[in-house]
Protein backbone atom coordinates (compact mmCIF):
# COMPACT_ATOMS: atom_id res chain seq x y z
CA UNK A 1 0.00 0.00 0.00
CA UNK A 2 1.29 3.46 -0.85
CA UNK A 3 1.45 6.07 1.93
CA UNK A 4 -1.94 7.54 2.74
CA UNK A 5 -1.34 11.22 2.03
CA UNK A 6 -4.12 12.04 -0.41
CA UNK A 7 -6.37 13.43 2.31
CA UNK A 8 -3.94 16.14 3.38
CA UNK A 9 -4.45 19.80 2.55
CA UNK A 10 -1.50 21.46 0.82
CA UNK A 11 0.42 22.39 3.93
CA UNK A 12 4.04 21.72 4.71
CA UNK A 13 4.80 19.68 7.80
CA UNK A 14 7.13 21.37 10.29
CA UNK A 15 10.42 19.78 11.31
CA UNK A 16 9.09 19.61 14.87
CA UNK A 17 5.40 19.47 15.72
CA UNK A 18 4.16 21.14 18.86
CA UNK A 19 2.06 18.05 19.62
CA UNK A 20 1.95 14.55 18.16
CA UNK A 21 -0.98 12.36 19.16
CA UNK A 22 -0.43 8.62 18.88
CA UNK A 23 -3.66 6.78 18.11
CA UNK A 24 -6.52 7.64 15.79
CA UNK A 25 -9.42 6.16 17.74
CA UNK A 26 -12.28 8.16 19.20
CA UNK A 27 -10.08 9.55 22.00
CA UNK A 28 -7.15 10.52 19.79
CA UNK A 29 -9.49 12.22 17.31
CA UNK A 30 -11.21 14.16 20.12
CA UNK A 31 -7.83 15.30 21.47
CA UNK A 32 -6.82 16.38 17.94
CA UNK A 33 -9.97 18.45 17.61
CA UNK A 34 -9.37 20.12 20.97
CA UNK A 35 -5.70 20.94 20.41
CA UNK A 36 -6.13 22.30 16.88
CA UNK A 37 -8.26 25.08 18.36
CA UNK A 38 -4.99 26.60 19.59
CA UNK A 39 -1.99 28.07 17.78
CA UNK A 40 -0.22 24.72 17.71
CA UNK A 41 1.10 22.47 14.97
CA UNK A 42 -0.53 19.12 15.61
CA UNK A 43 -0.14 15.70 14.00
CA UNK A 44 -2.06 12.51 14.62
CA UNK A 45 -0.20 9.25 13.94
CA UNK A 46 -2.32 6.14 13.34
CA UNK A 47 -1.15 2.63 12.51
CA UNK A 48 -4.22 1.83 10.43
CA UNK A 49 -5.16 3.36 7.09
CA UNK A 50 -8.27 5.00 8.56
CA UNK A 51 -9.30 6.63 11.81
CA UNK A 52 -11.59 4.81 14.25
CA UNK A 53 -10.69 1.45 12.75
CA UNK A 54 -10.23 -0.67 15.90
CA UNK A 55 -12.16 -0.34 19.17
CA UNK A 56 -14.03 2.78 18.06
CA UNK A 57 -15.77 0.99 15.21
CA UNK A 58 -17.13 -1.97 17.20
CA UNK A 59 -18.42 -0.81 20.56
CA UNK A 60 -21.98 -0.73 21.85
CA UNK A 61 -22.31 2.96 20.84
CA UNK A 62 -24.08 4.16 23.97
CA UNK A 63 -23.85 7.76 25.16
CA UNK A 64 -23.55 7.14 28.90
CA UNK A 65 -24.74 9.42 31.68
CA UNK A 66 -22.11 7.89 33.98
CA UNK A 67 -24.76 6.83 36.49
CA UNK A 68 -22.98 3.55 37.28
CA UNK A 69 -19.35 4.73 37.37
CA UNK A 70 -17.35 4.60 40.58
CA UNK A 71 -18.14 7.84 42.44
CA UNK A 72 -15.13 10.11 42.72
CA UNK A 73 -13.20 8.37 39.96
CA UNK A 74 -11.63 10.05 36.95
CA UNK A 75 -13.96 8.02 34.77
CA UNK A 76 -17.02 9.32 36.62
CA UNK A 77 -15.97 12.96 36.26
CA UNK A 78 -14.91 12.71 32.63
CA UNK A 79 -17.92 10.67 31.51
CA UNK A 80 -20.30 13.14 33.13
CA UNK A 81 -18.54 16.10 31.50
CA UNK A 82 -18.17 14.24 28.21
CA UNK A 83 -21.89 13.48 28.12
CA UNK A 84 -22.65 17.20 28.27
CA UNK A 85 -20.06 18.13 25.64
CA UNK A 86 -20.88 15.39 23.14
CA UNK A 87 -24.63 15.94 23.51
CA UNK A 88 -24.16 19.58 22.51
CA UNK A 89 -21.63 18.78 19.79
CA UNK A 90 -23.93 16.21 18.20
CA UNK A 91 -26.62 18.86 17.83
CA UNK A 92 -24.21 21.21 16.07
CA UNK A 93 -22.63 18.62 13.76
CA UNK A 94 -25.54 16.26 13.12
CA UNK A 95 -23.98 13.21 14.79
CA UNK A 96 -26.93 10.82 15.09
CA UNK A 97 -28.21 10.51 18.68
CA UNK A 98 -31.47 9.06 20.01
CA UNK A 99 -32.48 9.68 23.62
CA UNK A 100 -34.01 6.23 24.14
CA UNK A 101 -33.35 5.99 27.86
CA UNK A 102 -32.25 2.80 29.58
CA UNK A 103 -33.90 0.32 31.91
CA UNK A 104 -31.94 -1.90 34.27
CA UNK A 105 -33.98 -5.04 34.82
CA UNK A 106 -33.73 -7.22 37.94
CA UNK A 107 -34.45 -10.92 37.41
CA UNK A 108 -33.59 -12.20 40.89
CA UNK A 109 -34.29 -11.08 44.46
CA UNK A 110 -30.61 -10.24 44.85
CA UNK A 111 -30.66 -8.02 41.77
CA UNK A 112 -33.88 -6.32 42.90
CA UNK A 113 -32.34 -5.59 46.31
CA UNK A 114 -29.35 -4.01 44.54
CA UNK A 115 -31.45 -1.46 42.64
CA UNK A 116 -31.75 1.14 45.46
CA UNK A 117 -27.97 1.03 45.89
CA UNK A 118 -27.56 1.65 42.16
CA UNK A 119 -29.97 4.59 42.37
CA UNK A 120 -27.90 6.00 45.25
CA UNK A 121 -24.71 5.44 43.25
CA UNK A 122 -26.21 7.38 40.35
CA UNK A 123 -27.01 10.26 42.70
CA UNK A 124 -23.44 10.27 44.01
CA UNK A 125 -22.24 10.46 40.41
CA UNK A 126 -24.29 13.61 39.92
CA UNK A 127 -27.14 11.92 38.06
CA UNK A 128 -30.46 12.76 39.73
CA UNK A 129 -33.03 11.32 37.30
CA UNK A 130 -32.79 7.60 38.13
CA UNK A 131 -36.17 6.14 38.99
CA UNK A 132 -37.00 2.85 40.73
CA UNK A 133 -39.91 1.06 39.02
CA UNK A 134 -41.86 -2.07 39.90
CA UNK A 135 -42.40 -5.13 37.73
CA UNK A 136 -45.66 -3.82 36.31
CA UNK A 137 -43.95 -0.64 35.13
CA UNK A 138 -41.05 -2.63 33.70
CA UNK A 139 -43.44 -4.56 31.45
CA UNK A 140 -45.38 -1.42 30.55
CA UNK A 141 -42.14 0.10 29.28
CA UNK A 142 -40.80 -3.09 27.68
CA UNK A 143 -43.74 -5.43 27.01
CA UNK A 144 -41.64 -7.95 25.04
CA UNK A 145 -39.35 -8.83 27.93
CA UNK A 146 -39.29 -12.47 28.99
CA UNK A 147 -41.21 -13.55 32.09
CA UNK A 148 -39.83 -13.17 35.58
CA UNK A 149 -38.70 -9.54 35.81
CA UNK A 150 -39.06 -8.31 39.40
CA UNK A 151 -38.36 -4.62 39.07
CA UNK A 152 -36.12 -2.08 37.42
CA UNK A 153 -34.22 1.19 37.50
CA UNK A 154 -35.01 3.69 34.75
CA UNK A 155 -32.25 5.98 33.45
CA UNK A 156 -34.11 8.30 31.08
CA UNK A 157 -31.07 10.16 29.71
CA UNK A 158 -29.02 7.23 28.39
CA UNK A 159 -28.81 7.48 24.60
CA UNK A 160 -27.65 5.63 21.52
CA UNK A 161 -25.18 7.37 19.22
CA UNK A 162 -23.15 6.79 16.07
CA UNK A 163 -19.58 6.23 17.23
CA UNK A 164 -18.31 6.21 13.63
CA UNK A 165 -19.69 9.65 12.85
CA UNK A 166 -18.43 11.01 16.17
CA UNK A 167 -14.79 10.11 15.44
CA UNK A 168 -15.13 11.32 11.87
CA UNK A 169 -16.61 14.66 12.97
CA UNK A 170 -13.73 15.25 15.39
CA UNK A 171 -11.03 14.53 12.85
CA UNK A 172 -12.79 16.36 10.01
CA UNK A 173 -12.94 19.50 12.14
CA UNK A 174 -9.32 19.01 13.21
CA UNK A 175 -8.12 18.64 9.61
CA UNK A 176 -9.98 21.83 8.74
CA UNK A 177 -8.10 23.54 11.55
CA UNK A 178 -4.72 22.34 10.29
CA UNK A 179 -4.21 18.83 11.66
CA UNK A 180 -1.59 16.73 9.88
CA UNK A 181 -3.15 13.27 9.65
CA UNK A 182 -0.41 10.65 9.33
CA UNK A 183 -2.15 7.35 8.62
CA UNK A 184 -0.72 3.89 8.04
CA UNK A 185 2.25 4.51 10.34
CA UNK A 186 2.96 2.23 13.28
CA UNK A 187 5.03 3.74 16.07
CA UNK A 188 8.10 1.58 16.73
CA UNK A 189 9.91 3.64 19.35
CA UNK A 190 10.14 6.88 21.34
CA UNK A 191 13.24 8.77 22.46
CA UNK A 192 12.61 11.67 24.85
CA UNK A 193 16.25 12.15 25.90
CA UNK A 194 16.76 15.26 23.77
CA UNK A 195 15.11 18.68 23.65
CA UNK A 196 12.29 17.19 21.53
CA UNK A 197 10.85 13.68 21.41
CA UNK A 198 11.86 11.53 18.47
CA UNK A 199 9.06 9.22 17.35
CA UNK A 200 10.13 6.34 15.14
CA UNK A 201 7.47 4.97 12.82
CA UNK A 202 7.28 2.50 9.97
CA UNK A 203 7.34 5.49 7.61
CA UNK A 204 10.19 7.42 9.13
CA UNK A 205 10.67 9.71 12.09
CA UNK A 206 8.41 12.42 13.48
CA UNK A 207 9.54 14.97 16.07
CA UNK A 208 7.43 16.66 18.71
CA UNK A 209 7.65 18.95 21.71
CA UNK A 210 4.66 17.15 23.28
CA UNK A 211 3.47 13.57 22.83
CA UNK A 212 -0.03 12.38 23.72
CA UNK A 213 -0.39 8.61 24.04
CA UNK A 214 -3.95 7.69 23.02
CA UNK A 215 -2.95 4.38 21.48
CA UNK A 216 -5.73 2.25 22.96
CA UNK A 217 -4.67 -1.38 22.92
CA UNK A 218 -1.09 -0.30 22.28
CA UNK A 219 -0.97 2.38 24.98
CA UNK A 220 1.04 0.22 27.39
CA UNK A 221 3.58 -0.55 24.66
CA UNK A 222 4.01 3.14 23.85
CA UNK A 223 4.37 3.83 27.59
CA UNK A 224 7.09 1.19 27.85
CA UNK A 225 9.08 2.90 25.09
CA UNK A 226 9.67 5.68 27.62
CA UNK A 227 10.68 3.31 30.40
CA UNK A 228 7.39 3.03 32.26
CA UNK A 229 5.84 -0.18 33.61
CA UNK A 230 2.60 0.97 35.21
CA UNK A 231 -0.18 -0.93 33.45
CA UNK A 232 -0.84 -3.76 31.04
CA UNK A 233 -3.60 -3.80 28.46
CA UNK A 234 -5.55 -7.05 28.48
CA UNK A 235 -7.93 -7.07 25.50
CA UNK A 236 -11.47 -7.90 26.56
CA UNK A 237 -13.43 -9.29 23.65
CA UNK A 238 -17.14 -8.66 23.38
CA UNK A 239 -19.17 -10.53 20.79
CA UNK A 240 -22.51 -9.16 19.63
CA UNK A 241 -25.47 -10.16 17.46
CA UNK A 242 -27.23 -7.57 15.29
CA UNK A 243 -30.84 -8.30 14.40
CA UNK A 244 -32.79 -7.06 11.40
CA UNK A 245 -34.67 -3.77 11.45
CA UNK A 246 -37.93 -5.68 11.73
CA UNK A 247 -36.93 -6.39 15.33
CA UNK A 248 -36.85 -2.69 16.24
CA UNK A 249 -40.52 -2.74 17.22
CA UNK A 250 -39.68 -5.08 20.10
CA UNK A 251 -37.38 -2.70 21.99
CA UNK A 252 -38.17 0.77 23.25
CA UNK A 253 -35.03 1.51 25.26
CA UNK A 254 -31.61 0.14 26.19
CA UNK A 255 -32.36 -2.91 28.35
CA UNK A 256 -29.51 -3.40 30.79
CA UNK A 257 -28.78 -6.13 33.31
CA UNK A 258 -28.01 -5.31 36.93
CA UNK A 259 -24.18 -5.22 37.05
CA UNK A 260 -22.29 -7.78 39.09
CA UNK A 261 -18.68 -8.41 40.05
CA UNK A 262 -18.34 -10.19 36.69
CA UNK A 263 -19.12 -7.04 34.73
CA UNK A 264 -22.06 -5.18 33.25
CA UNK A 265 -23.44 -8.23 31.48
CA UNK A 266 -25.50 -8.66 28.32
CA UNK A 267 -27.81 -5.92 27.08
CA UNK A 268 -30.49 -5.58 24.43
CA UNK A 269 -30.38 -2.24 22.70
CA UNK A 270 -31.66 -0.49 19.60
CA UNK A 271 -28.98 0.91 17.34
CA UNK A 272 -28.88 4.30 15.68
CA UNK A 273 -29.30 2.54 12.31
CA UNK A 274 -32.63 0.91 13.22
CA UNK A 275 -31.40 -2.55 14.18
CA UNK A 276 -31.40 -4.29 17.57
CA UNK A 277 -28.22 -5.47 19.24
CA UNK A 278 -27.71 -8.31 21.73
CA UNK A 279 -24.44 -8.53 23.67
CA UNK A 280 -21.66 -8.24 24.48
CA UNK A 281 -19.85 -11.23 25.87
CA UNK A 282 -16.83 -10.48 28.05
CA UNK A 283 -13.68 -12.55 27.60
CA UNK A 284 -10.10 -11.60 28.35
CA UNK A 285 -7.83 -12.70 25.51
CA UNK A 286 -4.14 -12.43 24.59
CA UNK A 287 -4.35 -11.56 20.89
CA UNK A 288 -4.85 -7.81 20.53
CA UNK A 289 -6.16 -8.22 16.99
CA UNK A 290 -8.65 -11.07 17.52
CA UNK A 291 -12.10 -9.77 16.61
CA UNK A 292 -13.50 -13.12 15.53
CA UNK A 293 -16.84 -14.39 16.73
CA UNK A 294 -17.10 -17.90 18.14
CA UNK A 295 -19.79 -20.59 18.32
CA UNK A 296 -19.49 -20.57 22.11
CA UNK A 297 -19.87 -16.80 22.34
CA UNK A 298 -22.90 -16.65 20.07
CA UNK A 299 -24.48 -19.60 21.85
CA UNK A 300 -24.03 -17.81 25.17
CA UNK A 301 -25.68 -14.67 23.78
CA UNK A 302 -28.64 -16.64 22.50
CA UNK A 303 -29.11 -18.24 25.92
CA UNK A 304 -29.14 -14.79 27.55
CA UNK A 305 -31.47 -13.48 24.86
CA UNK A 306 -33.86 -16.35 25.57
CA UNK A 307 -34.22 -15.05 29.11
CA UNK A 308 -34.24 -11.32 28.38
CA UNK A 309 -36.43 -11.21 25.26
CA UNK A 310 -37.26 -14.60 23.75
CA UNK A 311 -39.23 -13.16 20.82
CA UNK A 312 -36.08 -11.37 19.67
CA UNK A 313 -34.51 -14.70 18.78
CA UNK A 314 -37.29 -15.31 16.24
CA UNK A 315 -36.03 -12.32 14.21
CA UNK A 316 -33.52 -12.49 11.36
CA UNK A 317 -29.86 -11.88 12.19
CA UNK A 318 -28.19 -9.24 10.00
CA UNK A 319 -24.65 -9.58 11.32
CA UNK A 320 -22.41 -10.72 14.14
CA UNK A 321 -19.23 -9.00 15.19
CA UNK A 322 -16.77 -8.64 18.05
CA UNK A 323 -15.01 -5.66 19.54
CA UNK A 324 -12.07 -5.31 21.92
CA UNK A 325 -11.94 -3.11 25.01
CA UNK A 326 -8.60 -1.98 26.39
CA UNK A 327 -9.02 -3.26 29.94
CA UNK A 328 -6.20 -3.03 32.47
CA UNK A 329 -5.52 -4.16 36.01
CA UNK A 330 -6.78 -0.76 37.21
CA UNK A 331 -10.43 0.08 37.94
CA UNK A 332 -10.14 3.57 36.52
CA UNK A 333 -8.72 5.38 33.50
CA UNK A 334 -4.91 5.48 33.61
CA UNK A 335 -4.10 9.14 33.02
CA UNK A 336 -0.80 10.86 33.76
CA UNK A 337 1.60 13.49 32.49
CA UNK A 338 5.33 14.18 32.70
CA UNK A 339 6.02 17.91 32.30
CA UNK A 340 9.77 17.32 31.95
CA UNK A 341 9.49 15.14 28.85
CA UNK A 342 6.17 16.74 27.83
CA UNK A 343 4.42 13.38 27.67
CA UNK A 344 0.74 12.71 28.39
CA UNK A 345 -0.75 9.25 28.88
CA UNK A 346 -4.40 8.44 28.18
CA UNK A 347 -4.54 4.72 28.96
CA UNK A 348 -7.06 2.14 30.08
CA UNK A 349 -9.92 3.91 28.30
CA UNK A 350 -12.70 1.35 28.21
CA UNK A 351 -16.17 1.37 26.66
CA UNK A 352 -17.00 4.75 28.21
CA UNK A 353 -14.25 6.36 26.14
CA UNK A 354 -16.74 7.37 23.47
CA UNK A 355 -18.77 9.40 25.96
CA UNK A 356 -15.69 10.77 27.74
CA UNK A 357 -13.80 11.61 24.55
CA UNK A 358 -14.35 15.37 24.43
CA UNK A 359 -13.73 15.68 28.16
CA UNK A 360 -10.45 13.80 27.70
CA UNK A 361 -9.53 16.41 25.10
CA UNK A 362 -10.18 19.14 27.67
CA UNK A 363 -8.15 17.16 30.21
CA UNK A 364 -5.12 17.14 27.91
CA UNK A 365 -5.33 20.92 27.55
CA UNK A 366 -5.44 21.34 31.33
CA UNK A 367 -2.43 19.06 31.79
CA UNK A 368 -0.45 21.08 29.26
CA UNK A 369 -1.41 24.35 30.93
CA UNK A 370 -0.50 22.97 34.35
CA UNK A 371 2.92 22.08 32.93
CA UNK A 372 3.46 25.72 31.96
CA UNK A 373 2.48 25.54 28.29
CA UNK A 374 1.00 28.84 27.11
CA UNK A 375 -1.92 28.08 24.80
CA UNK A 376 -3.51 30.73 22.62
CA UNK A 377 -6.81 30.11 20.90
CA UNK A 378 -6.57 30.55 17.13
CA UNK A 379 -8.18 33.75 15.93
CA UNK A 380 -9.95 32.23 12.95
CA UNK A 381 -11.48 28.80 13.32
CA UNK A 382 -13.74 27.28 10.66
CA UNK A 383 -17.27 26.34 11.57
CA UNK A 384 -17.83 22.82 12.86
CA UNK A 385 -18.62 20.39 10.04
CA UNK A 386 -22.13 19.18 9.36
CA UNK A 387 -21.93 15.40 9.10
CA UNK A 388 -23.85 13.13 6.71
CA UNK A 389 -27.26 11.99 7.91
CA UNK A 390 -26.94 8.24 8.46
CA UNK A 391 -29.14 7.77 11.54
CA UNK A 392 -32.45 5.99 11.04
CA UNK A 393 -34.39 8.57 13.07
CA UNK A 394 -33.24 11.51 10.94
CA UNK A 395 -34.20 12.51 7.42
CA UNK A 396 -32.04 10.42 5.13
CA UNK A 397 -31.01 11.77 1.68
CA UNK A 398 -33.22 9.29 -0.21
CA UNK A 399 -36.24 10.75 1.66
CA UNK A 400 -35.33 14.39 1.03
CA UNK A 401 -37.22 15.51 -2.09
CA UNK A 402 -35.73 19.00 -1.98
CA UNK A 403 -32.20 17.63 -1.83
CA UNK A 404 -32.84 15.20 -4.69
CA UNK A 405 -34.34 18.00 -6.79
CA UNK A 406 -31.08 19.94 -6.40
CA UNK A 407 -28.89 16.89 -7.02
CA UNK A 408 -30.51 13.76 -8.50
CA UNK A 409 -27.52 11.65 -7.40
CA UNK A 410 -29.11 11.51 -3.93
CA UNK A 411 -32.06 9.73 -5.45
CA UNK A 412 -30.02 7.08 -7.27
CA UNK A 413 -29.87 4.20 -4.82
CA UNK A 414 -26.88 1.87 -4.83
CA UNK A 415 -27.35 -0.07 -1.58
CA UNK A 416 -31.05 -0.91 -1.45
CA UNK A 417 -31.00 -2.58 1.98
CA UNK A 418 -29.79 0.64 3.63
CA UNK A 419 -31.07 3.08 0.96
CA UNK A 420 -27.63 4.55 0.30
CA UNK A 421 -27.37 6.77 -2.76
CA UNK A 422 -24.61 7.46 -5.26
CA UNK A 423 -24.57 11.03 -3.98
CA UNK A 424 -23.69 9.92 -0.45
CA UNK A 425 -20.92 7.63 -1.68
CA UNK A 426 -19.56 10.44 -3.86
CA UNK A 427 -19.59 12.82 -0.90
CA UNK A 428 -17.73 10.33 1.29
CA UNK A 429 -15.07 9.79 -1.38
CA UNK A 430 -14.60 13.54 -1.83
CA UNK A 431 -14.62 14.39 1.88
CA UNK A 432 -11.72 15.78 3.91
CA UNK A 433 -11.06 12.33 5.39
CA UNK A 434 -12.23 9.84 2.75
CA UNK A 435 -12.38 6.07 3.18
CA UNK A 436 -9.52 3.85 2.09
CA UNK A 437 -11.49 0.61 1.77
CA UNK A 438 -15.00 -0.83 1.80
CA UNK A 439 -15.17 -0.95 5.59
CA UNK A 440 -14.36 2.73 5.77
CA UNK A 441 -17.02 3.51 3.19
CA UNK A 442 -19.49 1.40 5.17
CA UNK A 443 -18.82 3.44 8.31
CA UNK A 444 -19.39 6.71 6.48
CA UNK A 445 -22.52 5.81 4.51
CA UNK A 446 -24.09 2.54 5.83
CA UNK A 447 -23.51 0.90 2.43
CA UNK A 448 -23.11 -2.90 2.78
CA UNK A 449 -24.57 -2.84 6.33
CA UNK A 450 -27.98 -4.26 5.51
CA UNK A 451 -29.67 -7.63 5.15
CA UNK A 452 -27.65 -8.80 2.16
CA UNK A 453 -24.30 -7.60 3.63
CA UNK A 454 -23.19 -6.43 0.20
CA UNK A 455 -24.26 -9.52 -1.77
CA UNK A 456 -26.25 -7.45 -4.28
CA UNK A 457 -24.52 -4.06 -4.16
CA UNK A 458 -20.95 -5.02 -3.25
CA UNK A 459 -19.58 -4.99 -6.79
CA UNK A 460 -21.05 -1.59 -7.64
CA UNK A 461 -19.94 -0.08 -4.34
CA UNK A 462 -16.42 -1.45 -4.91
CA UNK A 463 -16.38 0.05 -8.41
CA UNK A 464 -17.41 3.46 -7.07
CA UNK A 465 -14.70 3.22 -4.43
CA UNK A 466 -12.09 2.32 -7.04
CA UNK A 467 -13.18 5.23 -9.22
CA UNK A 468 -12.92 7.59 -6.27
CA UNK A 469 -9.47 6.33 -5.36
CA UNK A 470 -8.33 6.63 -8.98
CA UNK A 471 -9.61 10.19 -9.10
CA UNK A 472 -7.47 11.02 -6.07
CA UNK A 473 -4.41 9.68 -7.84
CA UNK A 474 -3.48 6.98 -5.33
CA UNK A 475 -4.03 3.25 -5.00
CA UNK A 476 -5.29 0.88 -2.33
Amino acid sequence: MSPVTWNQPNREAPDVFDVVIIGGGIVGCAVARELTAFDLTVALVEARADIGDVTSKSNTAILHTGFDATPGSLESRLVRRGYELLSRYSTVTGIPVERTGALLVAWTDEERDALPKLADKAYKNGYEHAELVDAQEVYRREPHLGPGALGGLAIPDESIICSWTSALAYVTEAVGRGLHLLLDRSVTGLDASGPVTEISTTRGQVHARWVVNAAGHGADVIDQFLGYDRFTVVPRKGELIVFDKCARRLVNSIVLPVPSSRGKGVLVSPTIYGNVMLGPTSENIHDRSDTSTTPAGLSFLKSKGQQIMPTLLDEEVTATYAGLRASTEHDDFVLDSDPLTRYILLGGIRSTGLTASMALGEHVVELMKNAGEVLRVSEQLPDAPRMPSIGQASLRPFENAELIARDPEYGRIVCFCERVSRGEIRDALESAVPPTDLDGLRRRTRALMGRCQGFYCGAEVQALLNDGVHARGTSL
